[in-house]
């Protein structure tokens, strides 16, 4: 099964929290990973704030930098291309919707993805309106 699994969801690798087990579930049964490319910079920036709002040590936050590093390896780095932008651009004007957020769904369109994985609610209605076969981890 090609899985995409965008960065609300993601995290839930490395940080415990409620959504952890179904997302390790899931990554069990997939065939083929995509992560869209902005992934890795948003992980780094959620982890950054929780660095500095104290919520995770230095020590947590390398092993976290560490663990996505490797774990990107092992996935296919879905670009933005034209077609990625443009499925963006119809997302965007069909859902309310933050641009990062429409580019994982695009980049999950144009890749045909067999399934979505979000933690954002608006992400999961526009992925879900747009044909894609969806997954709350909440």
């Amino acid at each position: 099964m090609k899985v995409v699994v965008d960065s609300s969801a993601w995290v839930k690798r490395y940080i415990e929290e409620p959504g952890s087990e179904a997302l390790a579930e899931i990554l069990g049964e997939a065939s083929q990973l995509g992560l869209a490319i902005i992934l890795i910079p948003e992980v780094i920036s959620a982890c950054n704030r929780l660095l500095r709002e104290d919520r995770l040590s230095q020590e947590e936050y390398e092993t976290i930098k560490d663990a996505l590093m490797t774990d990107v390896n092992d996935a296919l780095i879905l670009q933005i291309t034209p077609e990625v932008t443009a499925y963006a651009i119809n997302l965007l004007e069909k859902n309310v919707l933050r641009s990062l957020d429409a580019l994982h769904v695009a980049c999950a369109l144009a890749w045909q993805a067999e399934l979505f994985v979000t933690a954002d609610k608006r992400q999961l209605r526009a992925a879900t309106a747009a044909g894609l076969k969806t997954y709350y981890v909440a």
